[in-house]
Parts: C-alpha cells; sequence; structure tokens
C-alpha cells in the first residue's frame, strides 16, 4: 500500500510540476515585440494590420450573414480575432488568448442556432478566424521559445478536438481536419524561422568575439615583435655599460677598493641584465620566425634610409624624400621605430594604391622627431593582399611605445597621410607632444 502512495504521490507532484509550467509558460501578460524586419523594417507589420482589417470585415460578415448573430456579438467577436492579430506584433501569448477566446465563444453562439437543412456554417474554426489563429500561432513561434510553442499547439488541437469530436453540432461543416494541420504548419514554419534568427545573431556575437579575439592577437604579436627588435638596442647599451665598468679602473690612478668593488658591481649587474634579456628574447621569439628574419641581423636605423627608398622604387613606387630641421643622431629606439614607420607605410602605398607616388619627410626639431609618408590616390584597383592587417597597428604601438603619437587618415582626395611624432624622451604629463607639427 504505502508502495501505491509513493506512485500516487510522485503521479501528482508530476502533475503539479506540469501545471507550474504550464502556468509560467501561458499566464504571462510580458511584452514581446516583434522586431523589424533587417530588409523590410516595418513592413510586416503593416501586412499585419491590413490582413487584421480584412479578417474583421469577412468575420463579420460571415459570422452576421451565414451564421444567424447580431451584429452586436458578431461585432464583439470579429473585433477580437480582429484584435489579437495585432496584439500578437507585441504581446504573443496574451493575444493568442484572446484568438481562442473569441473562437470558443463564436462556436459555441453559432451552435446553438445551428438547425438540420439550414445552411452548413463552417465550424468550430470560420475561415476568417482561421487565417487570424494562423497569423497569431506564426508570430507566436517567431518570439518564444519552442516549449512555449508546442504547449500553444497542443492546447488549441486540444480544444478544437473537444470542440469539433466531443461536442459536435446539429449541421455544419467540420474545419477542424483542415484546422489542425495547419496549425502545425505555422508553428513549425515559427519555430524554424526563429531558430535561423537566433543562430544568425549567435553567429554575428561569435564574429565579434573572433574579431576581438584577432585584434588581441595581432597587438601581442606585433608588441612581441617590437620587443624582439628592441632587444639588440638595450642589449648594446647594457654591453657598454659592462665595458665601461670594467676598463674605468685601469682610468683611474690607484683607484680605491670601494671604487673597483662598485664598479665590479655596475659590471655584474649589467652582466646579469644582458642574461635575463637574453632570457626574455628567447620566450618572446617565435619557433617558426617570418621568412627571411634573422635574429642576429643588427636593427635598422635612419642612416639605411635612403637604402630603403631605393629598394621601394626599384618595386615601381615612385617615392621622394624631404628633411626639415637640423639633423642629428637619435636614440636608437627612436631611429627603430622611425625606420619601422617609414618601411610599413611605403609596403601599404605598394599594396593598397597601386601607380601612386609617395613623398617621406623626417621634421627634427629639439624635443624629438617627426615622420610623415603621404601618398597619392592609386592609378589602378589594388590587387587582393594577403596581408593580415597588422601595419598601422605596429606603427601605432612603436610611437606610443616612445610617448609619441601617430595618426593615420584620407588625404587630398583618394590619397592617404601617415604623420607620426616620435619625442626623443617621454614628455612629462604638463607637456603632450606637439599636434600637427608644431614644436
Amino acid at each position: 500500500m504505502s508502495r501505491l502512495n509513493r506512485v500516487a504521490d510522485m503521479g501528482v507532484e508530476l502533475v503539479r510540476r506540469w501545471l507550474g509550467v504550464l502556468r509560467g509558460d501561458l499566464l504571462t501578460a510580458r511584452a514581446d515585440p516583434l522586431p523589424p524586419s533587417v530588409w523590410l523594417r516595418w513592413v510586416p507589420h503593416g501586412i499585419v494590420c491590413l490582413a487584421a482589417f480584412g479578417v474583421f470585415l469577412g468575420d463579420l460578415a460571415q459570422l452576421n450573414d451565414h451564421g444567424g448573430l447580431e451584429l452586436g456579438l458578431a461585432l464583439l467577436i470579429a473585433l477580437g480575432q480582429s484584435t489579437a492579430m495585432v496584439l500578437a506584433l507585441r504581446q504573443p501569448v496574451p493575444a493568442w488568448w484572446l484568438s481562442l477566446g473569441a473562437t470558443v465563444l463564436g462556436a459555441m453562439v453559432v451552435r446553438a442556432r445551428m438547425e438540420p437543412g439550414e445552411y452548413a456554417f463552417t465550424w468550430p474554426w470560420t475561415a476568417a478566424g482561421l487565417i487570424a489563429h494562423l497569423f497569431v500561432l506564426l508570430l507566436l513561434a517567431l518570439r518564444v521559445r519552442t516549449r512555449v510553442s508546442v504547449e500553444v499547439l497542443a492546447l488549441t488541437s486540444l480544444i478544437t478536438y473537444a470542440l469539433q469530436g466531443l461536442m459536435g453540432g446539429r449541421n455544419y461543416q467540420p474545419t477542424g481536419q483542415t484546422a489542425v494541420p495547419l496549425f502545425i504548419v505555422a508553428v513549425v514554419l515559427g519555430v524554424a524561422l526563429r531558430g535561423r534568427r537566433e543562430a544568425r545573431a549567435e553567429l554575428g556575437r561569435q564574429t565579434t568575439l573572433t574579431a576581438e579575439e584577432r585584434a588581441r592577437r595581432t597587438l601581442l604579436e606585433e608588441r612581441s615583435r617590437i620587443a624582439r627588435e628592441l632587444h639588440d638596442v638595450v642589449a648594446h647599451h647594457m654591453s657598454v655599460i659592462s665595458i665601461q665598468a670594467q676598463v674605468a679602473p685601469h682610468l683611474v690612478q690607484d683607484p680605491s677598493d670601494e671604487l673597483r668593488e662598485n664598479l665590479a658591481g655596475i659590471r655584474q649587474n649589467a652582466v646579469e641584465a644582458l642574461t635575463e634579456l637574453r632570457r626574455v628574447l628567447d620566450v618572446l621569439r617565435s619557433e617558426h620566425p617570418a621568412p627571411g628574419e634573422r635574429s642576429d641581423a643588427p636593427q635598422p636605423t635612419l642612416d639605411r634610409l635612403e637604402s630603403l627608398v631605393e629598394n621601394t622604387r626599384a618595386a615601381g613606387l615612385t617615392v621622394t624624400t624631404g628633411t626639415t630641421g637640423e639633423h642629428r643622431p637619435l636614440p636608437p629606439g627612436v631611429e627603430l621605430s622611425a625606420y619601422r614607420i617609414v618601411q610599413e607605410a611605403l609596403s601599404n602605398v605598394l599594396r593598397h594604391a597601386p601607380g601612386a607616388t609617395a613623398h617621406v619627410t623626417l621634421a627634427y626639431d629639439p624635443r624629438g622627431l617627426r615622420v610623415t609618408v603621404v601618398n597619392t590616390g592609386p592609378t589602378r584597383e589594388a590587387p587582393p593582399s594577403a596581408g593580415a592587417g597588422h601595419g598601422l597597428l605596429g606603427m601605432r604601438e612603436r610611437a606610443v611605445m616612445l610617448g609619441g603619437r601617430l595618426t593615420a587618415g584620407p588625404w587630398t582626395g583618394k590619397g592617404y597621410k601617415v604623420d607620426a611624432y616620435l619625442p626623443v624622451s617621454a614628455p612629462p604629463a604638463t607637456d603632450p607632444p606637439p599636434q600637427d607639427g608644431t614644436a
């Protein structure tokens, strides 16, 4: 007996949970507006409103003329079914209840007026009521979860069976066998379109995340490449410090023990710093370096700029150069960054502006160097590029690393301009780098 009680209790609990799910899904007035179409914008909303007006007129005429209902009652039922279509654009579940309630009310009052031998009314679904409910089910399935759509379809079919199969009438043309398959088609279509819309939205989110991750990875790759290049610059200074600390005692007559000890400590720290730099470089260096990249090659400076320009001219690009201000040696990091910015800018002109001409300007001022690369518009269409789009990002990183800034954008029609300012040392917070070439 106790086992039967447990089974009964489990059954009651299951029914209670199921009823709780139905209550949560169907007894709600939650607003869920139909979003505008991507291509048609508000046209679907207008179509639904126009169809609702047609349903209202058709249902009113059918109920009043052939159903034998008074004008006021026929007007109420027709208004309920047409209003449900418009309401479904914003609140699909309440709209379904309204459409189903209007249909049941119409079916009951028409059934009470059926007489054998008279007009055989289409029952329990009128033609206009069937169209209205199809619209409601489709609009509902487009926006609610699949479970709710199945529940609505099941209850609609159950009520249709109860009206036609259990209650019946004395003289009518049955429409339940036609209505239920059409309802199934409408729900399946709505669920499929909703799934497609959600899949496209998820694809858009994944595409955005992928683009953000690609940009992040590109930034890290550029910073790693810049760090590898600057290794030689830093290593050179540390080597000089080590050598100077080793030679310094021989330049002083009778150096004290304290001086020897301090210089030996400086040299030891420099050697240890060089060792750590090599370890960091081993971590940053790619396992498979890019073709033509040599880790032991000296890093270029502005002394090699003319060679770079000559190579670019040999590739078919007309390049002119100019220098303003007093030419002077700059810190190796500044010269390396300036060289790489010019190199990348000219590469972009070759890649994206075939037939254009370019002009490179180096403007020296007491606080830094301004690098400007401008080009005219292309004379023919650029071929597809296999580049990864790292150029502007790398140039900007080099400028920011030195405390400077870089701007890039259209110039004189279809041309392009890259403008970078590289300070010799990072300016204080109250002294920003000059803008627009002013010193």
